[in-house]
């Protein structure tokens, strides 16, 4: 199958894509327009109380961006009726029954979506385990619902993570998760039962507390502790994991398909290079270390860092659409990674970020430029934990007795704890990434590639995937 037959499966018809004002579902939007302006309709599902809020949050986070520049180049004074003509925003919430859906919406759609590719999640690595698992977990059990609504439906397209694996190592095969198996051995995962865990505690703390910022630091410390004892490294890659294990159950007369990108970073060349938007994952430790905030980690410096653009992780998921386009019985998978072929090692990944902010140092105000210290990197969290004893610890304690003869001394000592903490926190959720052994087996994915990897599209455009 060539590009042209690719862009071919997706003239006259109509997706649904939850997520789309996320820097993944923006890009998705934006490749599908661009390469195949014939699509019939592309209903984006926001979380918003009303079509005219869901609107407006589509023009304003997903069309508005720079993103779009080259379609909106393409179409000159035509762009802003294309874009109206294309686009259907839709009022909704995947982590609510039906998505939140009104009964006379899903009719309405029902019959026209040929493809639900499910995007939305949340990704941070220390978020509330009730949002997390409603969200990462949940959702997918509502989309599946979404799905089964839809008469002409030939293709669920499931977005997960390949770090939905964990922390294990060797060779990670491109295959479905044992529903109810956790990482540790002889571990049982029951997600109603965490659901119901979930509900209980909350109850509790509300009783207990009756303040939301509590609950709020609890419900990220339960997901953290529910993670590492069933053996993920933190609750995005449970949750993740657990929705895999519903789509497994529940999508299984459906025809779907699961693509786990590991770290994603800015475009390689489409729409533009390197185009990125917020702060995802691997981003906090390049902010963190611009503003000066890590003076110390631990890593591996020979773990293999796997980054994947943004723009071969859209790529995949089109050629995976065209592939398996209403192909039921069996759930694909595929790892978008590069570790397998294209190792990255982390003190090549370390240096590369130095050279960048070496050669961008920060500017003040006043025009001085602040030069960027090195990361010390420890090898075992035993010496790290000495440094932060050495470094913080004994400092805090002297302060935290002189400040009852001082503000200024208080204020230093809240300043260093705040430091204390933070990195402790980066230490625990990074850690299992900076240690990481596993390497994503990528044969379907390579599979994928050869497909399509050579051909071009008249604007230049591609469906690489290396």
């Amino acid at each position: 199958m060539d590009a042209a037959a690719v862009i071919g499966c997706f003239r006259d018809r109509s997706i649904l894509i939850t997520g789309s004002t996320g820097f993944l579902g923006k890009m998705l939007v934006e490749k599908i327009l661009r390469v195949q302006p014939d699509v019939r309709k592309l209903y984006l599902l926001v979380r918003a109380p009303d079509a005219a809020s869901a609107e407006h949050r589509v023009l304003t986070e997903v069309v508005a961006t720079k993103l779009f520049d080259v379609l909106r180049s393409k179409h000159g004074a035509d762009f802003n009726s294309f874009i109206k003509n294309k686009i259907s925003p839709l009022p909704g919430d995947i982590t609510k029954e039906t998505c939140a859906l009104r009964n006379s919406m899903v009719e309405q759609i029902s019959e026209d979506i040929h493809v639900i590719v499910s995007v939305a999640a949340t990704t941070s690595f220390y978020e509330r385990y009730d949002v997390a698992l409603a969200s990462n977990t949940l959702g997918v059990a509502h989309v599946c619902d979404l799905a089964k609504k839809c008469a002409n439906l030939k293709m669920l397209l499931h977005v997960s993570t390949a770090f939905a694996a964990g922390e294990q190592e060797g060779l990670l095969l491109e295959k479905p998760f044992d529903v109810g198996k956790a990482l540790k051995k002889d571990y049982n995962l029951d997600i109603q039962s965490e659901i119901k865990l979930v509900e209980s505690v909350k109850s509790k703390l509300r009783i207990q507390f009756s303040n939301d910022n509590i609950e709020k630091r609890k419900m990220k410390e339960l997901g953290l502790k529910r993670a590492r004892h069933f053996g993920w490294p933190n609750v995005y890659s449970l949750t993740k994991a657990m929705g895999e294990m519903l789509l497994g159950t529940l999508g299984r007369d459906l025809p779907a398909v699961i693509v786990r990108p590991s770290i994603i970073s800015s475009t390689f060349q489409e729409p533009m290079p390197g185009w990125t938007e917020g702060t995802r994952t691997m981003d906090m430790l390049y902010v963190a270390y611009n503003d000066q905030k890590l003076p110390c980690f631990i890593a591996d410096r020979t773990v293999i860092v796997d980054v994947i653009p943004g723009d071969m992780v859209i790529n995949a998921l089109m050629v995976a659409m065209a592939i398996h386009w209403d192909t039921h019985g069996t759930q694909a998978i595929y790892h978008v990674t590069t570790g397998h072929r294209n190792p990255l090692l982390f003190s090549t990944f370390l240096e590369s970020g130095y050279e960048y902010f070496r050669s961008n140092p920060r500017v003040t105000k006043d025009g001085r430029i602040v030069k960027d210290r090195r990361v010390k990197f420890f090898k075992t969290y035993t010496f790290f934990r000495l440094y932060m004893i050495l470094r913080y610890n004994l400092a805090l304690e002297t302060l935290h007795v002189m400040s009852v003869f001082g503000h200024s001394l208080s204020q230093h000592y809240n300043k260093l704890k705040r430091g204390y903490n933070f990195l402790i926190l980066v230490a625990k959720l990074y850690a299992p990434y900076a240690f990481f052994k596993g390497c994503f087996d990528d044969t379907n994915m390579r599979n994928l590639w050869a497909i399509t990897s050579t051909d071009q599209l008249k604007d230049g455009s591609t469906f690489d995937c290396e």
